[in-house]
């Protein structure tokens, strides 16, 4: 059964899409952790897990209207409408934002995922040595992949379909950063950029009535790689929905324990005071992608210098990040009581 939603709830559902499609957008940032410190994790997790055998059978019969309550469809549908208006919105403000401010929209994320450990820890309940043991092994898990070795570039369209896999983790792992993973599988630009621009540019030749990509050999190149990437992303979404539904269902400590680590172990992706590192050639130029940007390849990070005010207004934005998250947690807490109460 879907739960009877205000309008106030149904806006804020919005809100959280929006948000969950912001931080999927950058490369350290996980959906997944929006999810979870806005109280929505577990039912995100459990409606996925509706998009079964049994959903496709009540597709094919044309029972829409019984698709739409088995899959939870309001939430699921409000979810996805906040991280499409993101996708043309907040994350081209984003964009905006880490060219002139870079810095500080780091600090701010950075303080975002401390109140977001804050927060989740303070009402893990029954702390344990097993509970230490798994939170140690999240965070293991998560510095070791902040400090691997990007690989080159590789558009098999085998290893595009696990990359949609992978990639899509983030929307539902709390700490793993899909986008990050596909930097270090080393198909970021390929599937987040060149692929996504391919994309664009032939739906902006269909409204215009303009068939000819349909002789540009690499623009169908990278449509059919986006159609391998988005099987192997909602491939990902469902499988491994469904195995962290059971995961949650009977080892929800452990899971919320692992959790918690990750995304502390993940603060070494997140870190603001990092240089950026580019791709080059054999003889040392920087590579440049389809939309004219330089191919990442990864950061060098280093302690920021506390005499510079530019370090102490990225603390100032730290604390801002902590305080943003918080008080979204406080808000979600009270609102719930108010519910169980009235």
């Amino acid at each position: 059964m879907q739960k009877t939603r205000t309008l106030t709830d149904k806006v804020l559902l919005v809100l959280k899409g929006l948000a969950m499609g912001a931080a999927n957008k950058v490369p350290g940032i996980s959906g997944g952790v929006v999810a979870f410190v806005a109280g929505f994790y577990e039912e995100f997790i459990y409606s996925l897990q509706k998009i079964n055998l049994k959903a496709l059978k009540l597709l094919l019969n044309g029972r829409f209207r019984s698709l739409y309550q088995y899959v939870n469809g309001r939430f699921l549908g409000l979810l996805i409408l906040g991280m499409l208006i993101s996708y043309f919105s907040v994350s081209k403000l984003l964009d905006i934002l880490m060219l002139e401010y870079e810095l500080f929209v780091w600090a701010s994320f950075f303080g975002m995922i401390i109140g977001s450990i804050y927060y989740i820890s303070k009402d893990f309940e029954e702390w344990s040595s097993r509970s230490l043991v798994f939170v140690a092994i999240g965070i293991m898990a998560g510095i070791a992949i902040s400090f691997l070795e990007p690989a080159k570039e590789n558009d098999n369209l085998w290893f595009v379909f696990f990359c949609g896999m992978v990639g899509v983790s983030g929307m539902t792992l709390p700490g793993l950063s899909g986008s990050f993973i596909l930097i270090l599988l080393g198909n970021y630009v390929l599937l987040l950029v060149d692929s996504v621009n391919a994309l664009y540019d032939t739906i902006t030749d269909l409204f215009l009535l303009d068939f000819s990509f349909v002789d540009n050999a690499e623009r169908m190149r990278l449509l059919k790689v986006m159609m391998v990437f988005a099987l192997g992303s909602l491939a990902g979404l469902v499988s491994l929905s469904h195995l962290l539904g059971f995961v949650l269902k009977h080892y929800k400590k452990d899971t919320f324990a692992t959790i918690i680590g990750f995304i502390t172990g993940s603060l070494g992706v997140v870190w603001p005071w990092k240089e950026k590192i580019f791709e080059t050639d054999a003889d040392g130029n920087i590579l440049i992608d389809s939309a004219g940007n330089k191919v990442l390849d990864n950061y060098d990070r280093y302690l920021p210098s506390f005499n510079t005010s530019e370090t102490w207004l990225a603390i100032f934005f730290i604390f801002i990040g902590i305080s943003l998250v918080l008080g979204l947690a406080w808000y979600e807490k009270k609102k719930s009581q108010v519910k169980h109460t009235g």
